[in-house]
């Protein structure tokens, strides 16, 4: 089964240790660009200047992974002092999933945003609080 991570590139070292975990019970994981690059310890990667000096394109890049996977798993843990943070890119990503119609895990239980909570809710997430044998499709 291939698994799609999204997630904060702020979460780079637990999301690694996460693939490697999932790869050892025999997933597929296909990562976002940004950690393979591994931004967070490259700080010269800009991937909007990389977009528009070669072409490249995070979110089109990420959304195929989205398309070629099985299933989604938001990585969300606390950042900057918000508990089970999901960006807006990540927003993006899980409204992507939801409309190829791709099944979504998150790690923790979703963040209490109130002005995109329905919207989160009506996406079917299921939350694994760390149980990766919950995965199922």
């Amino acid at each position: 089964m291939k698994i799609c991570i999204c997630c904060s590139l702020s979460f780079t070292d637990k999301v690694k240790q996460i693939a490697e975990e999932l790869e050892k019970l025999g997933y597929e994981v296909l990562l976002p660009k940004g950690i393979l690059v591994d931004a967070i310890h490259q700080p010269d990667f800009d991937p909007v200047a990389a977009k528009h000096d070669n072409g490249y394109d995070a979110i089109r890049e990420h959304f195929d992974k989205i398309k070629d996977s099985d299933a989604v798993l938001v990585c969300n843990f606390t950042k900057n002092g918000v508990d089970n943070y999901i960006g807006a890119n990540t927003f993006l990503e899980m409204g992507f999933a939801y409309y190829i119609e791709k099944p979504i895990f998150t790690i923790n239980p979703l963040p209490d945003y109130r002005y995109i909570n329905d919207e989160i809710l009506n996406f079917d997430v299921k939350v694994l609080n760390g149980d990766f044998s919950k995965i199922t499709v």
